[in-house]
């Protein structure tokens, strides 16, 4: 078993966006150092941690020295080369471990160990030259999407076909990008997502199931609880439990999943990290995601998972700037997380709002409002 990291130790992160500065904010509070490496000294996690290696992180060597500074390392995000967590591992253990982040960051991997779980996922094929393409189109069907493999997030890296004359121009789009899938469109009714914790012990939590609203191929908001049958939260925090445990995670992995008609559900993503969907659990929860992630990755018990309130997390993005916050937090009910970055650029998350309130469609108005307030009514 490996040995339980104790606060007063430190704890190193790769990547230093808003999801390392949270995760550190979460760690400082515990009385952990936190060490984040970047290519950026004043990434928006460099403030609140003790000290930043700055590293390119797709270079092996340049991220190495982070592993003689930390007892034990994790990462934000899995756009990351895995030779890069492959050399910190010769030194300190990495949570998750790099055979997750394979499997996260490849599409095909990805729905390849799904479909071995038995986990249902949408129909798929991989796409590796332009007769794969056509023998997908064929197999899969339209409308489809046609994704990059890999490196592919908020809706980047991916094409819709409705109509087959729009296929050529598709695959032409993305044919450069290396490998690619081919999904094919399913009629759900919504998309939903199950953070689930799981730490060295084997002992296992699911937060509360969110119901997930994009906008533009970005997350919008997420509402807790999840507008769904009792029985389909339970089978999505079930799914979400059986993917964690057969990879073995040791931190936080976020399953998306796509809920048809019938209640059934479709596996779609999988992150290995704190994820945008759990957000709401920094006030809505006994526990926060970043919490509950440092507690895994340090050997520690995991915390309970039990919602406060209805909550619902709404993202502030770039367009929403320059922002009104007195006018916003009129409402004391809801709570203001902004990234620090130094750039708001249209798309670019930057912030986000929880809105709480007794009943979840009290709070969804409350989050709405309080976006409008933020932004002015023309720019939310």
């Amino acid at each position: 078993m490996s040995r339980v990291v104790l606060p007063g130790e430190a704890i190193g992160i790769v990547g230093g966006g808003q999801l390392a500065r949270m995760g550190a904010l979460a760690a400082r509070a515990m009385g952990y150092r936190v060490i984040v490496a970047d290519p950026d000294p004043a990434c928006p996690a460099a403030p609140v941690a003790d000290a930043v290696v700055q590293a390119r992180l797709d270079s092996p060597e340049a991220v190495a020295p982070l592993a003689e500074q930390v007892a034990v390392v994790t990462y934000e995000f899995e756009n990351i080369d895995p030779a890069v967590l492959e050399r910190l591992a010769e030194r300190v253990p990495v949570y998750p471990g790099v055979h997750v982040l394979r499997a996260s960051q490849h599409r095909i991997l990805e729905k390849t160990a799904l479909s071995e779980m038995g986990v249902p996922v949408a129909p798929w094929r991989p796409v590796t030259s332009a007769r794969e393409f056509r023998a997908a189109l064929a197999a899969v069907g339209l409308p489809a999407v046609l994704k990059t493999a890999t490196m592919g997030y908020d809706g980047k890296g991916q094409v819709v076909i409705r109509r087959p004359e729009e296929a050529e121009g598709a695959y032409a789009r993305l044919a450069g990008a290396g490998p690619l899938v081919l999904e094919g469109f399913v009629p759900f009714t919504m998309e939903v997502s199950v953070v689930v914790a799981r730490n060295a012990t084997g002992e296992v939590r699911t937060f509360p199931v969110a119901e997930n609203i994009h906008r533009n191929n970005i997350l919008d908001l997420s509402i807790v609880p999840a507008r769904v049958a009792p029985e389909t939260a339970v089978r999505a925090a079930e799914l979400a439990v059986r993917v964690a445990e057969r990879l073995e995670v040791i931190g936080l992995l976020a399953v998306e999943m796509f809920v048809l008609p019938d209640g059934g559900l479709l596996v779609n993503e999988l992150a290995p990290r704190p994820h945008n969907s759990g957000h709401y659990t920094m006030d809505g929860c006994v526990t926060s995601q970043f919490e509950q992630h440092i507690r895994a990755v340090a050997g520690l018990p995991l915390g309970a998972v039990d919602l406060l309130s209805p909550v619902v997390m709404v993202n502030i993005m770039g367009e929403h700037f320059p922002l009104d916050i007195p006018a916003a937090l009129t409402d004391p009910h809801v709570k203001l997380h902004l990234y620090g970055k130094r750039e708001a650029r249209p798309g670019r998350k930057m912030g986000h709002l929880n809105a709480l309130a007794p009943a979840v469609d009290e709070a969804l108005e409350r989050g709405r409002a309080a976006l409008r307030r933020l932004a002015g009514d023309g720019r939310a």
